[in-house]
């Protein structure tokens, strides 16, 4: 099979190297200005005009009620804050500003964070503008991938499926670490696609340093792409075979400086003037990224987690196969062009397999496919943590295979063989959102059927008529687009009008994902949901919307009910955020509610169980006082079993609280006798109890288990309202 796409001719001028200029020949050289307007002069008039303006949009959309989502996960929004008040805790990530401990992962994806609260104060925009902004990167360096191989259209279309995708919407709109990580591979995509073209070993070095600082985001998930990329160089670079393994071996070598510079700093730092190394067991960061962010997360087991998986079937974290991806806990985040996807990247693979091995077409459509293949089968088949919004990782692989498969497609739409593969890739995504759409009936009962008739009258366009009519090609065409974007845009739109806190969060309307944490398989979990896990089905919050953080530096929002209530929240509060902020605003304000009105789906609960361990606790006025009073007496002004917990009222006061066993309470930090020379030295006001901290204290064991009893045993308990707590300058 031959095809009309042109293969890379090496000897011509890369693609974006520019004529040579004209200036003292009579053309004056066009302004810094005009040439953004313009772009390359090889591209049509409308290509960086549109770009720019997709670029305004998808800005627009996801800025849009931005504060909603308050502080988001609030274990990350501390970490930033300690940050922003100390240049130490910035550099270790540490949870709080005095450094007891770290969050659980590296620290990059806090330094934009915290960098943005020392600017600007400790506000929901200024934790969440950040990923925004990396979502504006994402989509202009997946525009820039594409269109360089391919067309203007491809990239265009790249962008608008990135940006319609539901748990992109979510994720760069939240601080996980997600926002940078999807950044930092699709950069090392691009860079490796560049690379292709001329076999320029900067480009690989370049590559090397993103993946180096992905490692610095989210560990060992950074290299997942690694292999395909790798072998991909290897095998079809435009150079000798010795130099494409040199020009790896540089490659590798960046992405060690890159990423291992901290780890090294870290892990040569006498450990006791340094904060203990959160999620792992023995202080160690290594351990960490072995273990608990390691292969803990393909087999399941996670030194100190809450649960692990079970591999092949379901385990505590939802089934595993081939087909999770799909599946009623997954599905609606992330699988709604996956068919499409595949169907796009065999075809490209085939249409470009005759051309001449360094061919750059083919390239593109093995690195981004290969990237997609790998990156989705780990995801099916980890059987440790894994949450739903970790699928952001895949939507820029497929945004840059369908925007590349489907305009070679239609460039070739005059053979059956291309024409019907494109009407069938309609059809299938119609199809599957038919099937998606089906799984929350109650929303949007007629776009169901709207996508399937549209999506497979375009189909049928495409495959038979639009081979000899270009009006009717172009007509079902456009059919066929809107057909497969409606449904993820409408699951996006509801995403991007719902306010989302929590450590787990899902995109989309209520009941679109069913999996919230251990226990997730299947529908709900404990007694009346399922399989094992809590009263009610799957955990708290688990839709993702409001996620159950409520009220965490306050009471819950006006109209919006107590945790575990299921309530709407939609009222307007005014938090204080830090010290007498408001939340989203900066502007001093009374100690309220969630943080900028936060409202959205169900709201999980701080009142037991896990409640404590994935959504913090409520702060009420008269606590954070207390906890104020005096507070710069001390090094910490209360310590507190876990870290959302911990991030609760630190973020309500402002002032640092120390997580005792880190995120889950089951770090070994600090030991007993560790704690009792703090609380000997006064380094220590108040012990947050158990009845204060959503169920951690009874859910922790080791260290935090010991402290909880010594304190309890031994000092004054101090009540307010509901909350629990021990003066530790006050013995019985």
């Amino acid at each position: 099979m031959t095809t009309d796409i042109r293969p890379y001719d090496a000897a011509s001028a890369a693609p974006d190297e520019s004529p040579p200029s004209t200036a003292g020949h009579g053309r004056p050289k066009a302004s810094f200005l005009t040439r953004v307007w313009r772009g390359r002069p090889e591209d049509p008039r409308w290509a960086r005009p549109a770009f720019l303006g997709m670029l305004l949009v998808i800005a627009a959309a996801y800025f849009w009620n931005l504060s909603a989502s308050g502080y988001a996960n609030s274990f990350y929004s501390a970490a930033a804050q300690a940050g922003s008040e100390s240049w130490k805790a910035f550099f270790f990530g540490s949870s709080d500003a005095a450094n007891a401990i770290t969050v659980d992962k590296p620290p990059a994806a806090l330094w934009p964070m915290g960098l943005s609260v020392r600017l600007f104060g400790l506000n929901s925009w200024a934790i969440l503008a950040p990923q925004v902004l990396m979502a504006l990167a994402t989509a202009g360096v997946l525009y820039g991938a594409v269109r360089r191989r391919f067309s203007a259209a491809a990239g265009l279309i790249a962008m608008v499926v990135l940006a319609t995708t539901p748990v992109a919407a979510l994720m760069f709109r939240f601080n996980n670490p997600d926002a940078l990580l999807a950044l930092l591979m699709t950069v090392t995509v691009y860079c490796v696609v560049r690379a292709m073209e001329h076999g320029r070993t900067k480009w690989l070095i370049w590559a090397g340093v993103a993946v180096g600082l992905a490692f610095l985001t989210k560990t060992l998930q950074a290299f997942l792409i690694l292999p395909p990329l790798a072998i991909l160089y290897a095998v079809f670079a435009p150079v000798r075979v010795r130099k494409r393994f040199g020009q790896l071996a540089l490659s590798a070598v960046a992405m060690i400086v890159a990423g291992g510079w901290w780890v090294a700093i870290v892990e040569l730092w006498p450990a006791s003037s340094r904060p203990y190394i959160g999620g792992s067991q023995n202080n160690s960061f290594l351990e960490l990224t072995f273990g608990y962010n390691g292969l803990g997360r393909i087999n399941g087991e996670e030194a100190g987690s809450v649960g692990g998986g079970g591999a092949g079937g379901t385990g505590q974290w939802g089934e595993t196969g081939l087909t999770r991806m799909f599946n009623s806990e997954i599905g609606s985040q992330i699988s709604w062009l996956i068919p499409a996807a595949l169907i796009l990247f065999v075809a490209g693979v085939v249409l470009t397999w005759k051309a001449k091995r360094t061919d750059t077409a083919r390239a593109a459509f093995l690195a981004w496919g290969g990237s997609l293949l790998m990156t989705g089968l780990v995801f099916s088949f980890m059987a440790g943590i894994f949450h739903q919004y970790y699928t952001v990782a895949l939507a820029p692989y497929i945004a840059a295979v369908i925007g590349m498969g489907a305009t070679v497609l239609w460039e070739e739409r005059s053979r059956i063989t291309a024409s019907a593969t494109l009407g069938v890739s309609v059809a299938a995504t119609a199809v599957w959102g038919y099937v998606l759409l089906g799984r929350t009936s109650d929303y949007l009962p007629w776009l169901r059927w709207a996508v399937l008739i549209g999506g497979l009258v375009a189909g049928l366009g495409l495959a038979f008529v639009g081979r000899f009519n270009r009006r009717l090609a172009l007509g079902a065409a456009g059919l066929g687009l809107v057909a497969s974007l409606a449904a993820p845009t409408a699951y996006t739109i509801s995403t991007l009008n719902t306010g989302h806190t929590g450590s787990i969060v899902t995109a989309g309307p209520s009941g679109a994902s069913m999996m919230g944490g251990p226990g997730g398989g299947g529908k709900g979990g404990g007694p009346g949901g399922g399989k094992g896990g809590f009263p009610g089905g799957g955990m708290p919050g688990q839709n993702g919307k409001t996620g159950g953080q409520n009220g965490r530096m306050g009471q819950p929002p006006t109209g919006g009910g107590m945790p575990g209530q299921n309530n709407q929240g939609t009222g307007k509060s005014t938090q204080g955020a830090g010290k007498n902020q408001n939340q989203g605003t900066g502007k001093n304000s009374k100690q309220g509610g969630m943080p900028g009105g936060a409202r959205g789906g169900k709201a999980g609960g701080g009142g037991g169980g896990m409640g404590g361990l994935l959504n913090g606790a409520q702060v009420s006025t008269k606590a954070k006082k207390l906890l104020q009073k005096n507070a710069d007496d001390y090094t910490w002004a209360a310590a507190t079993i876990g870290s959302q917990n911990q991030s609760s009222y630190q973020l309500a006061t402002g002032d640092p609280v120390m997580a005792i066993g880190g995120f889950n309470g089951t770090d070994p930090s600090p030991t007993l006798d560790r704690f009792k020379q703090y609380v000997e030295d006064g380094k220590i006001h108040y012990f947050i109890g158990s009845g204060s901290t959503g169920g951690m204290g009874s859910s922790s064991s080791g260290s935090a288990s010991k402290i909880t009893k010594w304190v309890e045993a031994n000092f004054k308990k101090v009540t307010v309202g509901s909350s629990t707590f021990y003066d530790l300058t006050q013995s019985k």
